[in-house]
């Protein structure tokens, strides 16, 4: 059950300010009794509640008086409170981000093999954006078939979003696609990679025929390879990354003649 303390009252806070909405104006004595607050701590209780601006109070009667906010102006006070407390909280966090991005540094890359899987077209989602966003210096791009990759719904876009980061980072982009599924894409697809992509110096996308699977080269040491969904080829069912120079060498020695004979992509 939800309480005033979900706001940020103290529980003293919360009975207090329930009390005085039964009570109407009344003295700090008489709110200590209504509402169980003890009376060594009702006047601060109160001066809490006012540095909150939910009571009033009557500096001119003797004894003093107090009175609560109504309760639709005291929510959103609290609320307000609440947001501007969460901003700062999320402006801090991005500043300590923003820090430590320069101070965890990446180890050297391990020359030996390292691979690991996702399952599910989330979890393998996940895998793909995450190994997007570690690419340094170069990333290919190759499918052959339908994939949500290159799709414009929502895993599409975060897609679209890596790669525009990728750019910015001065990371080359090259994309290779088949024929066959430049085909299948709507015009919507071409006119996101158009208005957001292709206008960069550093990305190129081509077509060539002899083009299947789909998977990234990530810097020439690491190949995420997606494997379909065999009851929904537009979805992946798994996601395979291999950390292996020697497999990404083999992997660009294949690519790299398909790419120099394949023709620029109009999109």
């Amino acid at each position: 059950m939800v309480s005033l303390r979900d706001l940020g009252l103290s529980e003293y806070e919360a009975r207090a300010y329930r009390a005085l909405l039964r009570t109407g104006a009344t003295t700090a004595k008489d709110l200590s009794r209504a509402s169980d607050v003890p009376m060594g701590r009702v006047y601060d209780v109160l001066n809490s509640l006012e540095q909150y601006n939910l009571v009033r109070s009557q500096a001119a009667s003797r004894p003093k008086k107090y009175v609560a906010v109504e309760p639709d102006t005291a929510l959103d006070r609290l609320l307000a409170d609440k947001k501007r407390e969460l901003q700062q909280k999320a402006e801090q966090y991005e500043e300590i981000v923003d820090e430590l991005v320069g101070e965890l540094d990446t180890a050297e890359p391990v020359q030996g093999q390292f691979w690991t899987a996702a399952v599910g077209p989330n979890d393998s989602m996940d895998l793909l954006l995450e190994r997007l966003t570690a690419a340094d210096e170069t990333l290919v791009m190759v499918a052959g078939q339908p994939s949500p990759q290159f799709d414009l719904g929502e895993l599409g876009d975060l897609v679209v979003d890596e790669l525009e980061s990728a750019l910015d980072r001065g990371v080359s982009v090259s994309v290779l696609m088949a024929p066959s599924l430049v085909e299948t894409l709507p015009e919507s697809v071409g006119e996101v990679y158009t208005r957001r992509l292709a206008n960069d110096p550093n990305f190129t996308a081509r077509i060539a025929e002899d083009v299947t699977g789909t998977f990234n080269l990530i810097d020439d040491v690491e190949v995420c390879i997606e494997v379909p969904n065999p009851l929904a080829p537009g979805e992946a069912f798994a996601m395979i990354d291999f950390k292996d120079p020697g497999f990404a060498t083999d992997v660009r020695e294949m690519f790299d003649p398909r790419w120099a004979a394949a023709e620029p992509l109009s999109l």
